[in-house]
């Protein structure tokens, strides 16, 4: 017999009806507790001036002061520069270099783009064929565009014309031609800049339109100088721009060189004076001076370069002893009338060529020296150091000829 299920009242009352059963207690909801307050956290208290630890010496990676220059970085709010020479801290130092190419290769990646362009060309037009005047009008065309001047061009195509006329030519014929040729041009104004001992300080005054690299050329000198034992002293004479009055006090804190300096804005001429008095009286062996860039054709900027040049005389009827016109080789043909006015104005003695390596027109620098004769000092083909070197005449023109 099945068990009797309880009636629906007792199973829905119990026992007693009425009875309600006793309902178990909701669950309380679950909920994240909540995170004590934090605690304030007293601000640390500002420490005392004296214990502000002295800014340290700048980067000296290459490149940073042309970043610097080009506005690449970050600069401090530049502070107004004591009138008269400023001691560098005793912690700097000249930067040290890494490992790098001997000069030739230097020189030769620096000169790539103008060789790889030129070479490029020549092989195109000479590819196992007869040397006729067809040939020779295009390769004249080709060294022309290459900024070599007409004059050059038309030695090689003679030379060519001569000894290869009706023969076959390759482009390494051509090529060799081509290095002799600018060697030989080059050769007579390859000549390295000698400071006369008898002049203490050797005044060297720097020139140059803007941006052709003035201010790096003045570091990279100093720290030759300070290199070779001699005692340097720099004038910041671009007072039009405040990043270069910081660019030159850095260069001036690697080489250990005391820097003349004023408030951007200031007299160049009235500095240029005072660097000369104070290099004389300290008994410095160089006095590098910077200028502000000037285009050749303000004839207001080229007077006020005349005048810095009659107030240094004042002092020393000798000076400047050297006159160095740097050069941006990216310029091309109009690098010709920057010497030809420069010269004219301020007597420039020496030119350095900077920006070899950012130009497929290399080939100027042949043209110049055809045409002026002025002594070339130095050539650039980097931001390093290390990337300023006396100019050699045969080195240059075995690498912008493709021989390596």
């Amino acid at each position: 017999m099945s068990e009797q299920k309880p009636g629906f009242f007792k199973r829905l009352w119990g026992e007693i009806v009425g009875e309600v059963p006793a309902q178990p207690e909701p669950a309380a909801p679950q909920t994240a507790p909540l995170d004590p307050a934090p605690e304030p956290v007293a601000p640390s208290p500002l420490p005392e001036p004296e214990d502000i630890p002295p800014p340290g010496p700048p980067e000296t990676t290459p490149g940073y002061v042309e970043a610097i220059e080009g506005g690449l970085l970050p600069t401090a709010e530049p502070t107004p520069a004591p009138v008269g020479a400023t001691e560098p801290p005793a912690t700097a130092t000249i930067a040290a270099e890494p490992p790098r190419q001997n000069w030739f290769a230097r020189l030769s990646t620096g000169l790539k783009r103008s060789s790889d362009q030129l070479t490029g060309s020549i092989t195109a037009v000479f590819t196992k064929r007869k040397l006729d005047a067809a040939t020779l009008d295009e390769l004249e065309d080709v060294l022309i565009q290459a900024d070599l001047g007409i004059e050059t061009a038309m030695a090689i195509t003679d030379t060519l014309r001569r000894d290869r006329f009706d023969r076959d030519v390759s482009g390494e014929d051509v090529r060799a031609v081509l290095a002799a040729e600018v060697e030989a041009v080059l050769g007579p104004v390859a000549r390295p800049l000698t400071l006369d001992g008898a002049h203490k300080p050797f005044v060297i005054l720097m020139i140059g339109v803007n941006g052709s690299g003035k201010t790096t050329t003045i570091g990279k000198l100093a720290q030759k100088f300070a290199s070779e034992g001699r005692s340097v002293m720099l004038a910041a004479g671009d007072t039009f721009r405040a990043a270069a009055i910081e660019q030159l006090q850095i260069w001036g804190q690697r080489t250990n060189a005391p820097v003349v300096s004023r408030p951007a804005g200031a007299d160049a001429s009235g500095l240029a004076f005072d660097a000369v008095t104070q290099a004389r009286a300290q008994g410095r062996d160089v006095l590098i001076i910077d200028t502000a860039g000037r285009l050749q054709n303000r004839d207001e900027l080229m007077d006020e370069l005349e005048k810095i040049i009659r107030v240094i005389k004042k002092v020393d009827p000798s000076a400047p002893h050297a006159t160095l016109l740097t050069l941006d080789a990216t310029t091309g043909q109009n690098a010709l009338r920057q010497v030809e006015i420069f010269g004219q104005r301020a007597g420039v003695t020496g030119l350095v060529m900077t920006k070899l390596d950012g130009t497929a027109r290399g080939g100027i620098l042949v043209a110049i020296a055809r045409k002026f004769g002025l002594p070339v000092h130095f050539i650039g083909v980097g931001e390093g150091v290390g990337d300023l070197e006396a100019f050699t005449a045969s080195d240059f023109a075995q690498a912008i000829a493709g021989r390596q």
